[in-house]
């Protein structure tokens, strides 16, 4: 297997990092003490091709592989991970536009999403239907040539800057024997569409999260996707996230390490560096060793997934491993800072709120498990 990178890819990962360096990181932290999401900045990405890093050039984006796009996610994930997760949740609605849209859909919405001058949300979860998606009771009853879609939707990244939302809902009767769930195009001034107050988070501030009401909302049904095989819409949409969110995971993990590193080079103990103690040593040896098998365990999903083939395990893999070891990676590079981990001044305490979410969101670490013995016995 060839390890090296493509040109292109080399060009994509060479520029996210230094959008991220000269961009991101000086502003990161004051961003995310105040809860203000990064509108210019998410703009500034979309001019570089960052908001459609793997969708055609001729719905917008910029045409690179998913290998890219992942590489593209990790630079700008190390810079921070709010502007990653916005970006990444831009190109899982990108991605099910792309394969389940019509043509006039994609030419409407796909273009200026991947282009980058408008912003996508994906509205599955709801209060009562986190990992249970099929427990949904968002609804959508057909109305002459329109849906009309009532409920409400949790934790809906991007929501208030969104041009567009992909929601789902169901549109089979109460008494079907078959429950159906379809998912639907809503644009950002529907009638009835109501957005609530952003969500005040542990971490990752500076990403915009919502909850979303639907009141009798009309969509035409043109703008249904895929009729009434929503929930693999949802299913396939969320799959191609989780490279995105494993990503992530591999950015934040690497920032993390960085801290540790550079700290444990000045802070002395004992009469000598902290990376001179066989303690500090063992813990710099088995955050690198983890950090380097989640970004070849997410690169190969990515590769997987360019390749044509199922990538649905090797991504669950991905999203399973990157996160559960970026959880500790950042953990143990707080305590490598000691005390001053725990305060706000230090970087590291932020990476360590930022990272909690990293095995919740796009699917449970837990829900990831399930999905590769699926797929492993199936």
């Amino acid at each position: 297997m060839k390890f090296s990178l493509s040109e292109d890819q080399q060009m994509v990962q060479d520029m996210a990092r230094d959008f991220a360096k000269s961009r991101i990181e000086p502003i990161a932290m004051e961003f995310d003490k105040s809860h203000q999401f990064p509108q210019k900045l998410i703009k500034e990405m979309g001019e570089l091709g960052l908001m459609g890093v793997n969708i055609p050039e001729e719905y917008g984006g910029a045409g690179f592989d998913t290998v890219s796009y992942s590489l593209a996610v990790m630079e700008i994930a190390k810079g921070c991970s709010s502007f990653a997760v916005t970006m990444s949740v831009n190109h899982l609605v990108c991605e099910i536009i792309r394969l389940y849209g019509s043509e006039e859909n994609k030419k409407k919405y796909l273009v200026p999403l991947a282009s980058g001058d408008h912003l996508g949300a994906f509205c599955l979860t709801e209060p009562q239907a986190g990992s249970d998606a099929q427990n949904q009771k968002t609804t959508a009853k057909l109305d002459g040539d329109d849906y009309i879609l009532n409920g409400k939707k949790a934790f809906i990244t991007n929501g208030t800057y969104s041009d567009v939302f992909i929601v789902t809902a169901v549109t089979s009767a109460k008494d079907a024997p078959k429950k159906e769930i379809s998912a639907f195009l809503v644009e950002k001034d529907a009638e009835g569409l109501i957005l609530g107050q952003p969500e005040h988070k542990m971490g990752q501030c500076a990403s915009n999260t919502i909850e979303v009401t639907l009141e009798n909302v009309r969509v035409p049904v043109s703008n249904m996707l895929a009729g009434t095989n929503g929930f693999k819409v949802m299913m396939n949409g969320l799959n191609s996230g989780r490279i995105g969110i494993a990503s992530l995971c591999c950015g934040l993990a690497s920032s993390a390490l960085d801290e540790a590193l550079s700290y444990a080079k000045d802070r002395q103990a004992f009469g000598k560096p902290l990376n001179r103690l066989p303690v500090i040593q063992d813990k710099i040896a088995e955050m690198g060793t983890l950090l380097e098998a989640s970004k070849l365990m997410t690169l190969n999903a990515a590769y997987v997934k360019d390749s044509g083939s199922n990538y649905v395990k090797s991504a669950s893999m991905a999203k399973y491993f990157a996160a559960e070891n970026c959880l500790k990676i950042v953990d143990q590079a707080l305590q490598i800072h000691g005390g001053n981990g725990y305060i706000s001044e230090y970087k590291i305490e932020k990476l360590y709120r930022d990272a909690r979410i990293t095995s919740i969101y796009e699917g449970t670490s837990e829900i990831q498990k399930i999905v590769i013995a699926r797929q492993m016995t199936k």
